[in-house]
C-alpha cells in the first residue's frame, strides 16, 4: 500500500532537515481564547504591543489564510555541539541567536516543502507559511500536531529529545490526516519554576515582564534597576528555564551546517563585546536572529548584566 499523502509529507519534512512534522485540523483554538485574553488583560505581554493586534487571528488561522483546513507543524532542531560554548564570563547569548537566522533557514525549506506538497497534490493548494511572523500561536499548534506538550515554563517539550527546537507552520487549503496531542510529562517537577532568578514563571504561564529574555530583547529601553543582579549574566535571551529542564538531557545536537555557531559568538569576551563600534556589531549580526537589537541595546545589556564592575565605553 502506498503512503498517504500525510505520510509522504511528514517523511519529506525529515529528509529537508526538520526533526519531526505533524499536522492538525484549522479552527478557532476555543481552548486557548481565555489564556491569551487573561495574559493581555494582566499585562503580562509587557511592551509587546504587537500581541495585542489580531487577536481573532491568533487564535483562528482560518481568518489568516480563506479556506484553511490544515495547519501543518515543524520541529528544528538547533541545540549545539557539545564541543562549542562561549568563553568564561563572556555575555550570555541564548543558543538559538548563535547561527543563523531561524527565519530565513526554515522559510526557505518551508517554501520548498509547500511547493512540493503542492506538485504532490496534484497543483491545486492554496498555502502560506508563518515562522514567527504572524499572528500564529506555533506551540499551540506544534501541540495540537502531536509533536510535543507545552510545559510549565510555557517552551514546547518533545517527548525524549527536549526544547531546543524552532517551530514553523504551513496553512494550507488541503484536509489531511490529522495527529493528536501527546500526554503532558511535567508531573510535579518545578525545576524551571525554582530556576528562574527574576521569578517570571509560575505553572504553564509567564510574566515577560520579568523574563530576561523579554528585558534583553523585547524591551527596547534600559532593563529596570529592579532586577539588578537577577539577569546572571545575561545579554541576549537566555536559557536557564531549559538548562535545567530534565526532559532536556535527552537533547542531541544538530549536527546540520545551518546553525553552526557564529566565530565571534565562540571568541568574544565581554571587553571584545565593548570594544565594538555599530557598525561592526550590525555587519556581525546581520545573518543572525540577533539582528533584531540594536547596538546601543546590546551594549547596555552587557553592562547590566556583567558580574562586576566595568568601565562604561562611550555609546
Amino acid at each position: 500500500m502506498g503512503k498517504t499523502l500525510s505520510e509522504w509529507i511528514k517523511q519529506r519534512a525529515q529528509e529537508l532537515g526538520f526533526f519531526s512534522c505533524g499536522i492538525a485540523q484549522a479552527g478557532f483554538l476555543e481552548e486557548e481564547a481565555p489564556k491569551l485574553e487573561k495574559f493581555l488583560q494582566s499585562g503580562s505581554h509587557g511592551k509587546m504591543a504587537y500581541l495585542e493586534n489580531h487577536f481573532d487571528k491568533r487564535l483562528n488561522p482560518v481568518l489568516l489564510m480563506e479556506g484553511t483546513q490544515s495547519v501543518i507543524s515543524v520541529l528544528h532542531n538547533y541545540y549545539p555541539e557539545p564541543h562549542f560554548h562561549q568563553p568564561e564570563g563572556s555575555p550570555k547569548i541564548s543558543v538559538y541567536a548563535w547561527g543563523a537566522d531561524y527565519h530565513i533557514v526554515l522559510k526557505n525549506k518551508l517554501h520548498q516543502l509547500a511547493e512540493e506538497i503542492k506538485e504532490k497534490s496534484g497543483g491545486e493548494m492554496a498555502f502560506r507559511v508563518f515562522v514567527d511572523s504572524a499572528p500564529v500561536m506555533d506551540k499551540v499548534w506544534a501541540k495540537k500536531s502531536g509533536l510535543g506538550w507545552v510545559g510549565k515554563h510555557t517552551n514546547l517539550i518533545v517527548p525524549k529529545a527536549g526544547s531546543y527546537f524552532f517551530i514553523g507552520e504551513i496553512l494550507c487549503n488541503l484536509k489531511l490526516d490529522y495527529d493528536v496531542p501527546v500526554k503532558d510529562f511535567c508531573g510535579t517537577c518545578t525545576r524551571c519554576i525554582d530556576a528562574c532568578p527574576t521569578d517570571a514563571l509560575t505553572p504553564y504561564e509567564i510574566d515577560a515582564q520579568k523574563c530576561i529574555s523579554y528585558l534583553t530583547i523585547e524591551l527596547k529601553e534600559q532593563i529596570p534597576d529592579i532586577f539588578s543582579g537577577q539577569t546572571e549574566g545575561w545579554a541576549y535571551g537566555c536559557d536557564i528555564c531549559q538548562e535545567v529542564c530534565p526532559w532536556n538531557r535527552f537533547a542531541k545536537a544538530n549536527t546540520g551546517d545551518e546553525f553552526k555557531p557564529l566565530s565571534f559568538i565562540l571568541q568574544y569576551s565581554t571587553e571584545d563585546w565593548l570594544n565594538l563600534d555599530k557598525t561592526l556589531f550590525k555587519k556581525l549580526t546581520k545573518e543572525s536572529a540577533m539582528s533584531r537589537v540594536k547596538w546601543e541595546k546590546m551594549k547596555e545589556n552587557i553592562l547590566f548584566s556583567a558580574p562586576g564592575p566595568i568601565k562604561k565605553p562611550g555609546l
